[in-house]
């Protein structure tokens, strides 16, 4: 494709990092992996980060944490990449699907209320696309249920003037490369609380009692044991290395995203098409560029085949796990909000090599794939 949807920002600084990472010899998770929770941790406002190898992991962590098992239930968008549904799933729960809000992607209090049963152990709020979700009002209906943060997309956007992450009972991050922040992959759970951070780490590194790296800086002659039954989901020094370096970019990304999105809105504004924007409660950093399609449009496939033609890569708007195979015959109430979203949008290229003709090459193509001229 002429213009791709996305490209990781990766520069000589990277692999400069990974490659000292490597000639160190210490390369399994280790001292910069301790430094990157150090200063991710700090960046999204949380006392506390514990590496792990995927944000898929860091949110199965956080519902074992919470004793989440077989029996529970955890309120859950079905918008969502598929892995926040199955993270329950892995603790043997079942998730209960509630809908979001077609303007912003995310959960609501209302849709959450909706979905609460006596049963239910958690709720797993999704800051959808990096638009942060309304996370006080929702812990608010919550009420005693623990609100668990799905950030992998977040980081870097804003809640009530603070990073998202901020003051989070538990939120789990990703660095996959469709990430504004990426290590390949891994992920990240930050949390406040001291003892819960102590207990994911040794959940992360089969319930030992203390890690490899802790062995080694003892010295002499060290004999762990093996507390609970936990699991592998470690990261390495060499991921760790990239991060460290990809932090000292967010800020830079973030800023240059919120240009090339207002740009965006200019372009898309005469043809009539509404797109993602910040919500009156934070902003956003985005990390998905999303526009719905009108009324009376072409299928979803049919628009993204033309965007094809015309050499823009473009995917189909975030996916509703209830209407994947996965998920066939799961119970759930009318979603039309998730459903709107999943079957009648579609995502842009946002990335740092993006050019103003680029962006006006995207917005001609996606007219003429509509039919649309401006107004």
């Amino acid at each position: 494709m002429a213009i791709p949807v996305m490209k990781p920002l990766l520069g000589e600084e990277e692999a400069l990092a990974v490659a000292e990472a490597v000639r160190s010899g210490w390369v399994a998770q280790g001292p910069r992996v301790a430094k990157f929770e150090e200063a991710f941790a700090a960046r999204v406002g949380a006392a506390h980060g514990v590496a792990v190898s995927s944000c898929t992991t860091a949110l199965h962590l956080c519902l074992h944490l919470l004793g989440v098992r077989a029996g529970d239930e955890v309120v859950v968008p079905s918008l969502s990449f598929i892995a926040t549904a199955n993270a329950v799933r892995y603790c043997g729960a079942t998730p209960v699907f509630a809908d979001v809000d077609p303007l912003t992607g995310n959960l609501t209090a209302a849709t959450v209320a909706a979905a609460l049963t006596p049963a239910t152990k958690a709720v797993m709020v999704v800051h959808q696309g990096g638009v942060p979700a309304d996370i006080p009002a929702i812990r608010a209906i919550a009420g005693d249920v623990p609100v668990v943060e799905d950030a992998a997309c977040a980081a870097g956007s804003t809640l009530n003037g603070a990073p998202v992450g901020t003051g989070a009972l538990l939120a789990a991050w990703s660095f996959h490369p469709r990430k504004l922040l990426t290590t390949g992959e891994g992920g990240m759970v930050t949390t406040d609380d001291p003892e819960w951070a102590k207990r994911l780490r040794r959940l992360r590194e089969h319930g030992m009692s203390m890690s490899a790296a802790d062995r080694h800086a003892a010295g002499g002659a060290v004999v762990e044991s093996y507390v609970e039954t936990a699991f592998n989901y470690r990261m390495t020094d060499i991921q760790a290395a990239m991060g460290l370096v990809q932090l000292t970019r967010l800020d830079g990304i973030i800023e240059q995203r919120r240009a090339l999105a207002a740009r965006y809105h200019e372009l898309l504004t005469p043809l009539g098409l509404r797109a993602v924007i910040d919500p009156a409660h934070g902003t956003t950093n985005y990390q998905s560029f999303w526009v719905a399609l009108p009324e009376g449009a072409p299928a979803l496939t049919e628009v993204l085949g033309k965007l094809a033609e015309a050499g823009v890569s473009a995917r189909r708007g975030i996916m509703a796990a209830h209407l994947e195979p996965a998920y066939e015959g799961h119970p759930h109430p009318a979603l039309p909000g998730t459903e709107e979203l999943a079957t009648r949008s579609l995502i842009l290229p946002l990335h740092h090599e993006l050019t103003d003709a680029d962006q006006k090459h995207v917005v001609g193509a996606l007219a003429d794939a509509l039919g649309l001229v401006a107004k």
